[in-house]
């Protein structure tokens, strides 16, 4: 899931009219029924028919057709049929079938949210957008979730919501207008989950050799001197700290949270759900940063983990959605 992505509401194009010309009879998914069809840029590479409805990608197979577009390899695939596979592969097969109803009512209405005729492609099959891999994917179970919700996705005020979803809020999902600065969405200021706490994830602690942060931040941190200390701003609502203070020998700098996360990576930061810095007891010159945090992912939206845990405890789909986006309700497409 891709946080540019949730504020532009804008999709890449290639820019190939060729491409446009060969799917003049693609219909905007997000203005017809669940059979349309929608494009997925799957990049370069080679493509091969298998027959009518499936093709040969890369060693993957995929439903639907392709063409080879200058952006690379464009797949056309029924919505449902991209579901098949997409639901698996962002919500593990084997959790329950309401949190994977939850996952594939989110995961429609992400894409039609997004889809645009005017474009040349819809999505891109990763993270970014949603993660696609094709027909060997697929699973029974999350193929029944897809089945089971077919043609159903979330709304708020005669249109679809904006959806975002993450592993594990780690306690508190965080608002959007928090996350990324954005206009403030009333189903979407975060509330207090405590149906994660099952996810290996939930609480977590990272050691940081103290060399990779001031390499990672020496723009940031370059006029500060010799690091004594690291202190995290007040919390905002759902406890993430926006901003990290970092007091050297010479001087102090506030560093955006985000920045340091996205300057470390998300494997070394899993989120900014950070509750505690420290150095460990090492001489300086072996020091490392212990830091102590909750939650995997960016925290917006649905909690994965928590509508496993919330499936768990009874709850169906329609109300893990009212939990994390209250407000909404469950559409047709």
């Amino acid at each position: 899931m891709n946080r540019f992505e949730f504020l532009t509401g804008v999709l890449a194009s290639s820019g190939s009219a060729a491409l446009r010309q060969s799917q003049d009879d693609v219909t905007d998914p997000a203005n017809a029924g669940q059979s349309q069809a929608l494009r997925v840029l799957l990049g370069n590479g080679t493509a091969q028919k298998i027959d009518e409805q499936t093709f040969l990608f890369n060693g993957r197979r995929y439903r639907g057709t392709f063409v080879n577009a200058q952006a690379g390899v464009v797949s056309t695939v029924p919505l449902e049929q991209y579901l098949y596979s997409v639901v698996s592969r962002e919500m593990p097969h084997t959790w329950p079938a309401a949190a994977l109803q939850t996952q594939a009512i989110v995961a429609r209405t992400y894409v039609l949210q997004r889809s645009s005729p005017a474009h040349d492609y819809d999505l891109i099959p990763s993270e970014a957008n949603q993660v696609y891999t094709g027909i060997d994917a697929e699973h029974s179970q999350t193929n029944a979730a897809v089945d089971a919700t077919a043609g159903n996705v979330l709304r708020f005020g005669g249109g679809f919501a904006q959806v975002m979803y993450s592993s594990c809020c780690g306690g508190h999902t965080e608002a959007s207008s928090q996350a990324w600065n954005g206009p403030p969405l009333e189903y979407l200021n975060g509330v207090p989950c405590q149906y994660c706490t099952d996810s290996p994830w939930f609480k977590w602690t990272q050691n940081v050799d103290e060399r990779v942060v001031a390499g990672a931040l020496a723009q940031q941190l370059a006029d500060i001197g010799d690091l004594q200390n690291i202190e995290l701003d007040p919390p905002d609502s759902s406890g993430r700290a926006p901003f990290w203070i970092f007091t050297g020998a010479r001087a102090a700098h506030r560093v955006k949270a985000s920045d340091i996360r996205r300057a470390l990576g998300t494997r070394t930061l899993p989120s900014l759900l950070v509750r505690r810095v420290t150095f460990s007891q090492q001489p300086q010159a072996q020091r490392t940063l212990v830091i102590e945090g909750a939650g995997l992912g960016h925290g917006v939206g649905l909690c994965q983990w928590g509508a496993r845990g919330m499936a768990f405890t009874g709850a169906d789909a329609r109300a893990i959605l009212n939990f994390y986006y209250p407000g909404t309700g469950i559409g047709n497409v």
